[in-house]
Parts: structure tokens; sequence; C-alpha cells
């Protein structure tokens, strides 16, 4: 009687619809390659929205205290938030609200806009209602960015030239958005001349009044004449320059006045806010670019696009591309150059194709192995198999919505490694049972080769999904990094045992048949094999003297724990992820608040300067006053918020990785110090070189968090925490989330001068917002792409303190009084933001690590004393890891960023490990019957880190969450290995065989499949030790099961022989083993 894979082989092995099957499977395959989007990096559904909320003339402790707390309360009743950030600053706030991975977005949204809405009685008079609300996700990122230049191009025509071809990109079929960033906007500039204005007596505020209600136009409603209706339409729209000019403020000495007597009016490029240039380096080349010089900038504007949810990244970047080159001559003049200086759907196909090419070569090299093993036929026979197997799992890939991105990809090629085993077992079984004839026909030896392997295969294959699964319960944001692998290698697990119950028979049957009767069986004598008596030599002492059992033993352990003290001993790194080698990186800059743009631009430019000069750089772009294109990395940290003049940020590309030897991180560490010297040298307040992350961004690498219960002590500990970062060896690109003291000039109205010159204090408010701040008084209606606003202010040049005192205010009954007499104008520190994180106050501390330990842990160790002893009025400062401070009755330092992914990856996967453990152990003891065989089969299992530390060691890489997926994968795989040998012997000493010539028959026996195996876990592993994330992973898996598999073959079965004679009543003596085994 057959059991489930005889039955199965039975049925199928000469059944029409097998080949059905095999046809049907790799069509899937095939259709999901071309079908499932490709994109780099994973979908993580990790709703963020940020409510913006105005509250003029407010303080940043009023924002905080009347507006922000009693909002967050308010949306912290949502049980799917996790986190709630928000920064209160002079009049204006925002509030972030982080829900928990893979919540649904819409539902995210629906849930915060009613709770916000219900609260909105709750905010005092003055803040403006609603607030803005703005979803964001990893959707939002640009795939593609454009930056515009020409020599003979400024910043407006740029603009002009951008703004028309944003409206041609955003009829791309799949993009989403798409913005502009840089360049200066056409505007309708209306600069009042103070002189003028107290000549007629007329106020700014006036003006701006006049000008407003001079931009009005009307349905009225309908007129009926006869038997036809009109429309009725009243007023016009100011439409020129002329129209804005001619606008009447009034009669004069008996003539009208024009806005044009009292101001200036200019239709053209705006005031700069910003600045955004391109430079080139050496091999800009690579780029088609030539006719530059490394160094020269040239004004720019950059286009962002982003694509919609669930397209492929690549289709939507090659339509954009194709219609900007369509439009080359016709909306983009010919002499002006367009630079794609973002493409994540090149790197998107670049990255897929070439993972999918590794994972032919996996696949080719693991046929070609077993061609050299067992025959070219039975390679076949594996090579039916395996693309059939990662067809299937590439079609239900793409049916659970997972993307064609890298780490979906190395899910399947770490699966060759381990999915191939079932086919491997299969055949080779079926090789053995045809080379001793042990069967009539070659049916009948196909169908009861696989029922002879298929209990302990198939035991064998759900021990290894048991030890993959419960890491696709990994949770916060490195949890949508790792599913892939866990639920793409189980799906191919499983789908590869059905495929060697259901293919390999039938394939076996359709090459292997006429095999069968090619071979003439001899009888071998297994014990005159030269294996076997190498394997016996071997085993003999060890199952004959107790001692030598032990001394062996204490060997193994010996060995496991020199292994793990290179960890404790750091001759081995843990760190979370490595950098990939990427070609694009990223320097964000601010000087102290208060610097002007053009001192900024100036600092940027030294900067960039060096940059220019690396031979590796193809080109950068410098944002002064704006943020860069944000990528998921800025999105985390809020970089598109960077718009004062103080920041700048630096884009910086390089060669394509194929072209250059450095990798980006080793570029990233060589050109940091001298970037860090160029800022000190001009007084820089922060300066980071930032990569793109390997995983999860986060705030910054390593981030300690400082609360307490006074906001005056936060900052002394936060700033003594800075200098203790500044001073260690472990740190870089050091940082605070508190402005420098700058000078703040506020008008304080006196209210007697103002009652008697009959002004009130909003008429004075909105007087010096239209005087210096601009006032915008509505929109010119013309057929610009852009929105025209018509901005009312004074020329630049009387916009300083100075000439401030000298201004003079008309009053209501036509004197002049000067502002000096309504207000006192005070100089006095600017107010600093305020920070919370979970309705908790809170001050950010932040660097990167350096050095050769470059995980945030050991940057931590080093200066974990120094931040626990500052002194402060509220005694020993509280350390938190993983929590947030329940009470803020003392001053806490929590460590955030990198480490707090780090600790709760490894917690996880600790788990993780746990419950495989236990679903081992169950599934083996329910198998075997016995509570001592779960412990003797699961015993090799610390021993995989016997090849996986040294490993590490040997090829000089950190030990990653990749090394520790492997270290956990093996386990399976070395749990399959120990059943395939624990489950030969038991059925030999149920034939009556002793247990001493049990255990190394099945060491003998079973050696061929379990290097066949182990071999093939190496081979499938190798294309991936070259990749800079999944390293670790190649490593773990390669050496893992080179040093696991080797002790392995003498561990199992002596611990098992060792079992099995404590229930002998009479122990067989040394000699009748030796006799038994030699003879």
């Amino acid at each position: 009687m057959y059991g489930i894979a005889g039955r199965l082989a039975n049925y199928f092995i000469d059944s029409k619809l097998t080949p059905i099957l095999v046809i049907v499977s790799l069509a899937l395959g095939l259709f999901a390659i071309v079908t499932t989007p490709k994109e780099e990096e994973p979908q993580i559904v990790v709703p963020m929205i940020d409510i913006m909320i105005s509250y003029p003339g407010a303080t940043p402790e009023e924002i905080e205290k009347r507006v922000v707390f009693p909002l967050e309360k308010k949306l912290w009743e949502l049980k799917d938030i996790e986190y709630i950030y928000s920064a209160s600053m002079e009049g204006q706030a925002i509030v972030t609200a982080r829900f928990y991975v893979g919540t649904d977005p819409v539902k995210a949204l629906v849930d915060l806009n009613t709770k916000m809405m219900s609260a909105l009685d709750l905010a005092p008079p003055g803040v403006i209602l609603p607030p803005l609300v703005k979803p964001k996700s990893i959707d939002d990122v640009p795939i593609l960015t454009l930056t515009l230049w020409g020599k003979n191009y400024d910043w407006y025509s740029l603009r002009r030239v951008a703004a028309t071809l944003e409206n041609e990109i955003k009829k791309v079929s799949n993009v989403a958005d798409v913005f502009i960033v840089g360049g200066r906007p056409r505007e309708m500039r209306v600069i009042l001349d103070p002189q003028r204005l107290e000549a007629y007596r007329i106020s700014p505020l006036y003006v701006a009044q006049v000008l407003k209600s001079a931009n009005a136009q009307m349905l009225s409603g309908d007129l009926l004449r006869a038997d036809k209706v009109f429309l009725l339409r009243t007023g016009n729209f100011l439409q020129s320059k002329e129209d804005v000019e001619n606008i009447i403020l009034g009669i004069f000495n008996g003539r009208p006045l024009y806005l044009k007597d009292v101001a200036t009016v200019e239709y053209g490029p705006s005031e700069i806010k910003d600045y955004v240039l391109i430079g080139f380096g050496p091999s800009a080349e690579e780029k088609g670019i030539k006719d530059v010089k490394p160094g020269e900038l040239y004004p720019a504007v950059t286009l962002a696009i982003s694509k919609r949810k669930g397209t492929n990244a690549v289709d939507v970047a090659n339509e954009v591309l194709k219609l900007v080159d369509h439009l080359k001559g016709k909306v983009i003049p010919s002499d002006l150059n367009v630079t794609v200086t973002r493409n994540y759907g090149e790197t998107a196909k670049e990255k897929a194709d070439e993972l999918l090419e590794h994972l032919f070569i996996a696949t080719f090299s693991v046929i070609l192995l077993i061609a050299v093993a067992l025959g070219v036929r039975e390679a076949v026979v594996v090579g039916i198999a395996v693309p059939v197997t990662l067809a299937i799992a590439l079609f239900l890939s793409e049916m659970y919505g997972f993307t064609l991105n890298r780490v979906t990809l190395f899910a399947l090629i770490f699966a060759i490694g381990i999915l191939v085993d079932d086919a491997i077992v299969v055949v080779e079984n079926i090789h053995r049972w045809f080379e001793l004839k042990l069967a009539k026909t070659p049916r009948e030896a196909i169908v009861r080769a696989t029922d002879e392997v298929g209990n302990p295969t198939i035991l064998a294959t759900f021990t290894v999904i048991a030890a993959l699964m419960p890491m696709a319960f990994v949770s916060g944001l490195m949890g949508p990094y790792m599913r892939p692998i866990p639920i793409n290698a189980s799906v191919a697990m499983f789908f590869s045992l059905l495929v060697a119950f259901i293919i390999t028979p039938w394939a076996s049957y359709m090459l292997l048949s006429k095999e069968f009767d090619k071979k003439h069986h001899q009888e071998i004598n297994i014990k005159e094999t030269l294996f076997w008596k190498l394997y016996a030599r071997l085993m003999v002492p060890l199952l004959t003297s107790k001692k030598k059992r032990y001394a062996f033993y204490a060997f193994t352990l010996g060995l496991m724990g020199l292994s793990v003290m290179l960890l404790v001993t750091k001759v081995v790194v843990v760190k979370m992820l490595p950098y990939d080698n990427k070609s694009e990186l990223q320097i964000v800059m601010d000087m102290p608040e208060g610097t002007p743009k053009e001192k900024t631009l100036e600092v940027a430019k030294a900067i960039a300067d060096y940059i220019a000069r690396q031979n590796i750089v193809t080109d950068y772009e410098i944002y002064v006053g704006t943020s860069s294109p944000f990528n998921f990395n800025g999105l985390v940290r809020h970089y598109y918020l960077r718009q004062a003049p103080h920041m700048a940020d630096i884009q910086v590309n390089l060669v394509d990785k194929h072209h250059r030897k450095e990798q980006s991180h080793d570029f990233a560490k060589r050109i940091r110090p001298v970037v860090h010297q160029i800022a000190q040298k001009y007084g820089v307040k922060y300066v980071a070189v930032v990569e793109v992350p390997p995983g999860p961004p986060v705030l910054s690498p390593i981030v300690a968090e400082v609360y307490g219960p006074d906001l005056k002590v936060q900052e002394q500990v936060a700033r003594q925490i800075l200098k203790i970062f500044k001073d260690s060896p472990s740190i870089t690109d050091e940082g605070i989330y508190l402005e420098d003291p700058h000078p703040m000039i506020t008008l304080v109205a006196k209210e007697d001068k103002l009652k008697q010159a009959g002004i009130s204090k909003e008429e004075l408010v909105l007087t010096m917002r239209a005087l210096i701040g601009g006032y915008q008084a509505g929109i010119i209606q013309n057929t610009d792409t852009e929105h025209v606003p018509i901005v009312i202010r004074l020329d630049e040049k009387y916009r300083n303190p100075d000439i401030l005192k000298t201004l003079k205010i008309p009053t209501k009954d036509g004197r002049l009084v000067p502002l000096s007499e309504l207000v006192d104008i005070q100089e006095t520190p600017a107010p600093t933001t305020i920070y919370h994180k979970n309705l908790r106050r809170v001050i950010y501390v932040i660097g990167d690590v350096a050095g050769r330990e470059e995980a945030p842990f050991y940057g931590i160790l080093d200066v974990r004393d120094k931040v626990l002893s500052i002194p402060n009025p509220y005694g020993k400062i509280g350390e938190l890891w993983m929590s947030l401070p329940l009470l803020e009755d003392r001053v806490y330092v929590k460590w955030d960023g990198e480490m707090h992914i780090t600790l709760e990856v490894f917690r996880d996967l600790g788990i993780a490990f746990a419950v495989a453990l236990f679903v081992m152990y169950v599934l083996i003891l329910g198998w075997f019957k016995d509570f001592r065989i779960p412990g003797i089969i699961m015993a090799p299992i610390p021993l995989t880190l016997v090849g996986i530390i040294p490993g590490h060691l040997i090829l000089n890489s950190f030990f990653t969450a990749t090394s520790m997926i492997g270290f956990i994968a093996l386990a399976g795989i070395i749990v399959r290995n120990s059943i395939l040998l624990v489950d030969f012997a038991e059925e030999r000493i149920k034939d009556g065989v002793p247990p001493h010539l049990a255990v190394v028959e099945a060491g003998v026996i079973r050696t061929r499949p379990i290097l066949l195996t182990a071999i093939a876990v190496v081979v499938g592993a190798f294309v991936i030790l070259f990749d800079p994330i999944f390293n670790g992973l190649a490593i773990s898996l390669i050496f893992g099961t080179i040093g696991s598999t080797t002790l392995t073959l003498v561990l199992i079965p002596v611990l098992y022989y060792a079992s099995k004679v404590k229930k002998l009543t009479v122990l067989p003596s040394p000699e009748e083993v030796q006799r038994d085994i030699l003879k």
C-alpha cells in the first residue's frame, strides 16, 4: 500500500494531465514576469498624514497648548495610529500621524478626518479652519526627475518651459503627480513707493483693498428678450499689466489717481525665493553630456514625476521619456537640455533583469550539479521540476500583490537551493532503485522509489516551511521588506513537494525508462566501497568509546563557543543592513537660523566645488531655500518641508555601478571628512552625507530622544548630548532639533497712540504684512499654465530694520504718523520650535556612525555612559530602548533611529526562531512518536553558527538581519538532513539491523542526497554572495551549510546511536561493533 507520495506518483506518472500541468505552470510564470509591476523596493503600506495648522500671531507655546495638544489627544483615540509627531512654530504647526504598517490608507484618512472634524469646536478663535490635511505614502515618491538647464536660460524662462512640460507629462497614462522645484514663476508685482504713498496720504492696506475689489467678475443672472435668454455677466478680471496700472485709487485735486502713480507694476519673474543649479563632474559624458566644464554651474529647474499605486515604474518612466523626446524642438526648445537626474524605473528594470539572470544562473548551476553527480537525463528531470516550481511561485507572488522587486526575486534565488531538495531526493532514490534493479519494471521502480522517500520528504519539507513562515510576522517597517522572503520561499517549498511527487516521476518515466533496461544489475556490497571504509573508520571509535563520544561533543561545543565569541568580541560586527551600491546620495546642510539664502548658496557652492572634482560624479544639483525632490528616506524624514533660506540640499549622482570600482558607501565615507572641513570653515550648523538606506528609513541612524518635565532642562541635556556626539570618534553627521538663537524684530503696538490715530491693531498688522511680507490681492486671468498672483509689497531696499522706523502710516483723518510712534520696535530672540512625539515633549539629537563598526549599537555604547552621567536638576537620567517614558518625572533618553528597528527586528526574528523550533519539534514528535528523537534531529541547528560566523569573518562582512534569516532558514535545511538520516536508521532497525550498523548504513547511503542538497544550497546562494545587502544571507547559507553538514553526518548518527543503546538490555561489545561494521 502506497503512501501519499506513492499514490500521487502512481496516478500522474503516465497521466495525460501531467504535461498540461507543466505547460500551464510555465505559462503562468511567464505571464507573471511580464505583467508584475517592477519596482526597486517592496511596497510598504504605512499611511502618514500631515495636518498643517495655521494660527497667525500665536507663539509656539500657545499653539502647543491650545491647538496641538488637544488635537493630539483626540487623534490618539484612533487604535491604528502608532506614532503622532508634531512641531509647534511661530504662527503654525504640523502634526503628523503615522499609522501601523499595513493599515488601509483610505480607512486611515477617513478615520483621521472624522476624528479631527469632530474636534474643530475645541480650536480657539484665530485658528484658520479647517486645517490642511495631506496624506503621504511611498507612491508620492517621484520615480523620475528631469532637470532643465541651458547656457542661455535663466530661472524665469526655465520655469515657463517646465510649467508647459508639466501639463503634457500629466497626460501620460499612470502618472500620478508632477511638481516643479525651483525657477521664478511669473508674477504681477505691485512695488509700492513709500514717498508717493505719503504724498497722497494713502495706506498700503487701502491699495490692497482697491486692487482686490477691482479684480471681480460674476454671472449676475439672465435676461429675457423676445424668445431668447441672455446670460448676464458683470465686471471684468484683470488680465494685463495695463489693467493693473490703470486702476483708479481715487480722485485727488480733481484728477484720477492711478495705481501707477504710487507704485511700479512689473509683470515678469517673481522675486528670488530659492536657488536651483546644476553642475557636472568629470564623468558627465557617461550621461551623454558634453561641452561642460566640471564645477561650472547653470540655473536649473527640476520636474518630479510620481506614478500611480500598483503600476509599473519601468513603463511609466519610459513613457514619460518618450514624450520628452517627442517634445524636443516643440514645447522644449532645441538648445534647452533635459537631464535625467533620477530614474527609479531604469534602476528597477536593471535590478529585476539582473536578479532574473541570477535566478537562471542559479537554476542552471543546480541542474549542472545533478548532471555531474547523477547523469544528464536525471539533470533534465530536475531541470523540468525547478522552473515549474519557480513559475508557480512567481505567479502566486503576483496574486498576493507583491511587485517584482529585489526582495521578491532574492527570495526565489534563495529558495532555489532548498526547493530543488525534494526533486533531488526523489531523483537520487529513483537513480538508486534503477542501479540496484529493486523492481521489475521502470514504472514500479519510480513509484516505489518515490514512495520510499515520500514520508520523510514531506516531514522535512514542512520543517523547512515551519522554519521560514514565522519570519513573515516580523513587525514594524522591516516587515514588508522581509515578508516576501518567507512567503515566496515557503510557497516555493510547498509546490516543490507537489512537483517532486507529480512532475518528477512523470519526467523520470519519460526520460529514464530506457536506462532501466540498459543497466545490468550487479550485487553491490556496500561495505566494500571506499566511502564505507573511510566513514566506518571515523565512526567506529565514536560508537565504541563513550569517552571519545564526549570528547567529540566537547570539541563541537568548543567550536560553537569560539564562533559566538567572534560576535561578543566585535571581531564580527552586528549591523541591521549594510548599504547598497547606489548611484546617488545627498548632502543635507543647515546654516544657522537667520542666514540669508545668498550666504547659504555660497557655502553650498563651496561644497559642490569639491564634489565636482570627484572622478565618479556625473552631475549634481544644488537646492537652496527649497528641498530637492524627496525619495522614500526624505518622505519619512520630511525633507520636503525644508523650505527655509538657511537650508540647502546637494543631490549627487554617480556613474552607474557597473562602470566604477568604488562602492557608493565607500565614496560617501571618503568625502564626508572633507565636506565637514568645508562646512566647519563656513560656520555650518549641520551637515550630513545622506545615503539611500538599505532598509526602512529612519530619522537618522543614531537618535537620542530627550524627554523631561522641563523644556529648558531638556534643551541643556540635549546640547550636552550633542557635544558628546561631536567628541566621539564613533559618531559623525551630528545635529540637533533646536534652533540656534537668532534675532526677531517685534512691533509691539502702543494702544493709546493707535486710538489717537484711529488705526485698529488689525489694520496695523495687515498694513505691515502688505509692506514687508507681501500681500496677494488675487490672480491675473490669462492663458498662462501657472497661476499669476498679484503681489503688493515694498521694494527690497526698503525691507530692512533701519528704514522700518522711518515708514509713515496715514491715519483716517489724513495725517501721517511715523511707525515708531505707533509701536515699540523690539529685537528679541526668535522662539524655538517645540517638538512632540506621542503627546510628549521631545528634543532629537541625531548622528551617523563612523569608523569600522558601522552599526549604531557600537556608537551608542561608546557614548552611553557619558550621556547618562549628564548632571541635571532631576537626578540620574533614565534610559529607554524600546518604549517611551510612562511618566515625565525626570529626564529620559530613549535610543531610537536604526537602533530601534535593529532591536525590533532581531527581537521578532528571535521570537520567529523560537516558534520555528517549537513547530519543528511538534512535527518531528508527531512523526516519530518519541520525545528524544526531535532533540537529536534538531541538535545540529546551533552547529550552523560554526560555519556562519567564521564565514562572515573570512569575507569581512557584517552579521546582518539577512544573516539571521539565513541562520533560521538553515535550521529547516539541517533538520531535513537529520530526518533523512534518522528515518533511514529507524527503518533499518525495524528490519532487524543492529543500531550500530543501521546508523553507519544511514550515514553512507544518505550522504549522497544530503551532499547534493547541501551543494545545491551553496550553488544557489553563491549568485547573491556579491550583493551588498543580501550577502549576509548568502554567507549564512554557504558557510553554514558546509560547516553544519560536515558535522551533521557524524553527530546525528552518534547521538542517535547513543540514545538507542540506552534501551538495549545487552550492549554489543566494542569488538562486535567493529566486526559488524568493518567486516
